[in-house]
């Protein structure tokens, strides 16, 4: 069978994590992982600022996926620190906005693409549109549509343009984010509110929420104890979105995605 090809677009992040030194981060440095873990093809376009290259270029050849990495005037950067399973953010870096011209790095036999800003102001709605034009079906991280773009502790709220939801297939939430664009809380009549035909709300051990065709499906997660789950979200929307484009329908995507999750947060607890 012929699978459909898949894309992850966004910018990577310098991540410290509990006060270390600095690690690439964001979903392009995460969906690598997923796809040499997994055994998936697929492609990664993504940017970063010239004097950064030494953190990433090494990490990206040493994974052996195809990423093509575009030039920025400034890298994204985060500080994480975790506490079990929750964790505060504060925003040291605001990478570069993405344009439709950038859009023309994608291999033009991608059908399917996750889309993962960083902050809200990673892809504005011109964007999206031109990566939708073509006919690709588009997965998008909510974190887009909650991150304020600003430096400092990472701050949250509902003030996104509704211009980003029309191009998507696709939206992903974490349960943070989900409370945050439903008001206070989120259900079935919330994501049909918003009109995107697939929206997945996360709940990590917990596992996720789908929500298609006005109906509300959870799907267990199978959680790793002691192991630190930074990217974890970004591994179940790269599995995901290569479930959908193999032809599984939503629930039984979110399935396979989770299996993966676990696989990949196994290993990295094995290699601790």
């Amino acid at each position: 069978m012929t699978v459909a090809p898949i894309a992850v677009i966004g910018n990577v992040s310098r991540d410290r994590v509990d006060g270390g030194p600095p690690t690439p981060g964001g979903c392009p440095a995460f969906a690598a992982l997923a796809f040499r873990e997994l055994g998936l093809e697929g492609e990664i376009v993504t940017r970063f600022a010239e004097r950064d290259a030494e953190l990433f270029e090494p990490y990206v050849a040493e994974l052996g996926v195809p990423v093509t990495s575009l030039r920025a005037r400034t890298t994204s950067g985060f500080a994480l620190d975790y506490e079990g399973e929750q964790r505060s953010l504060r925003i040291e870096a605001l990478g570069d906005a993405w344009t439709p011209a950038d859009i023309e790095a994608l291999d033009p036999g991608v059908r399917w693409v996750h889309v993962a800003p960083l902050a809200r102001s990673d892809f504005p709605p011109e964007t999206l549109a031109a990566l939708a034009a073509s006919g690709r079906r588009v997965s998008f991280d909510g974190q887009g549509l909650v991150r304020v773009p600003r430096t400092g502790p990472l701050a949250l709220d509902a003030a996104f343009d509704p211009g980003v939801l029309a191009p998507l297939q696709v939206l992903k939430l974490a349960e943070d984010e989900a409370a945050i664009v439903g008001g206070g809380s989120f259900g079935a009549a919330t994501a049909a509110h918003l009109g995107v035909p697939e929206v997945l709300v996360t709940l990590g051990s917990a596992g996720s929420i789908v929500y298609v065709d006005g109906r509300e499906h959870r799907v267990d997660a199978s959680p790793v104890q002691e192991v630190q789950t930074t990217g974890a979200g970004d591994v179940f929307m790269v599995a995901y979105v290569w479930a959908r484009s193999e032809g599984d329908l939503p629930v039984d995507a979110a399935r396979r995605a989770s299996d993966a999750v676990a696989h990949v947060l196994a290993e990295r607890k094995r290699r601790a």
